[in-house]
């Protein structure tokens, strides 16, 4: 009996010993494979870092290409470029000066009611202040001796003294309390000061940049006038749009040839999203798909009518692949979703976003605006797979906007 029990006991400790071998083992074999998971994702963070800076090169070549072609080619579209950017630039200038504004309003206002309420206080401790020492100039200037003179009990006498201490310690109080008052007050008086200062500065800063975007819309006013008078003819017209038409097959195709690379860095299903997506605006379609604009040319997307300024959101998740004024288009956006699919947002008032930056879907990413040559606020939307348009509407679980 007993040699079975020490047989027992042995298996035992043989079963623990492997065991805490085995988790040993296990332990060792995961710290490895983690410090070799480390080593080898930093430098492919590094690299795809690296990847994205050259990407955002490249695109930034080819954006200044565009531009020169543009220059080159066509007079009218490289003034309306100048202006509209310029008025882009003004608008949004104005705009931060708008909200420095208001910042700096709500802290004057703030600074006034900490003002009020300190001169508030200021004035009830000094009412307490005058009735202390009218207290105390009743009792006359030797306090003290006259109450321990004036009375007959020893006890009572040391609780009045007592008493007496604790009422010129508070006067003590009160008028430090005045001191720190009358200096916040000065500090609060400089501070509204500065503020009024910064107020009329900001004042003046917004008068001249609102000067800037009348003249920039003035000047883009006579570009369109010069622009419809050039157009008038269908002939023209169509030549125009053939143009424009060539432009953005250009940058696509030069932009598909820079960004098969691109860290989209998201399995992308846009192909399962048909009929779920919802609308990047909330507006009317005018122009739809397949709809003759003139000519032989078409709409390869549709054309929604919508408030200035409206925001324009990000129909998928994806990056930034392009973010510039193009003819035709003027301030145009272009997100690559992956496997082939972009989705594109042009006449845009302002850009929100820049080259390689990633967005979700339903982020804001532009303002509805008349850039491009709009008599009215409109966003111009395409999808498009492998460089091929497609109709955009299927794609969207409302059937408008």
């Amino acid at each position: 009996m007993g040699g079975l029990y020490r047989l027992r006991l042995q298996f035992r400790h043989m079963l623990r010993f492997r065991v805490s071998f085995f988790f040993a083992f296990v332990v060792l074999l995961f710290s490895a494979a983690g410090a070799v998971l480390s080593e080898a994702a930093t430098p492919k963070a590094a690299s795809t870092e690296a990847d994205l800076r050259e990407l955002r090169s490249q695109i930034e070549k080819i954006q200044a290409q565009m531009t020169q072609d543009v220059a080159e080619r066509d007079r009218l579209a490289r003034g309306l470029r100048a202006v509209e950017k310029s008025a882009g630039a003004a608008r949004i200038e104005l705009q931060r000066v708008q909200a420095e504004r208001e910042g700096s309003e709500l802290r004057s206002n703030e600074l006034l009611l900490q003002k009020q309420e300190r001169e508030k206080s200021l004035a009830q401790e000094r009412e307490n202040l005058s009735a202390q020492i009218q207290a105390a100039y009743r009792i006359g200037q030797q306090e003290p001796l006259k109450l321990l003179l004036n009375q007959r009990a020893p006890e009572h006498a040391a609780r009045l003294l007592a008493y007496y201490g604790y009422f010129g310690r508070l006067r003590a109080d009160q008028i430090s309390h005045i001191e720190g008052y009358v200096s916040e007050l000065i500090q609060l008086e400089v501070e509204v000061t500065v503020q009024k200062e910064q107020l009329t500065k900001l004042a003046e800063k917004k008068s001249a940049q609102v000067n800037q975007l009348d003249k920039a819309r003035t000047e883009r006013g006579r570009v369109l006038a010069a622009l419809t008078l050039e157009s008038q003819s269908r002939a023209a017209n169509f030549a125009r749009l053939k143009r424009e038409q060539s432009a953005l097959e250009k940058l696509l195709s030069e932009l598909r040839r820079v960004t098969p690379k691109f860290p989209i860095d998201i399995k992308s299903a846009f192909g399962l999203l048909r009929g779920k997506l919802a609308w990047p605006v909330e507006g009317k379609i005018v122009s739809r798909f397949g709809e003759s604009r003139a000519g032989a040319v078409k709409w390869d997307g549709v054309l929604i009518t919508a408030g200035r300024g409206t925001p324009i959101k990000a129909i998928h998740q994806g990056r930034v692949v392009y973010a510039d004024w193009l003819a035709g288009l003027g301030l145009l956006i272009i997100l690559d979703h992956g496997d082939g699919y972009i989705s594109l947002y042009a006449h845009n008032e302002q850009l929100f976003q820049s080259v390689g930056a990633r967005v979700v879907a339903g982020e804001t990413i532009a303002s509805v605006g008349d850039t491009g040559g709009r008599s009215v606020p409109q966003l111009y939307f395409e999808i498009r797979h492998m460089a091929k348009a497609v109709n955009p509407e299927p794609w969207f679980r409302d059937r408008a906007p």
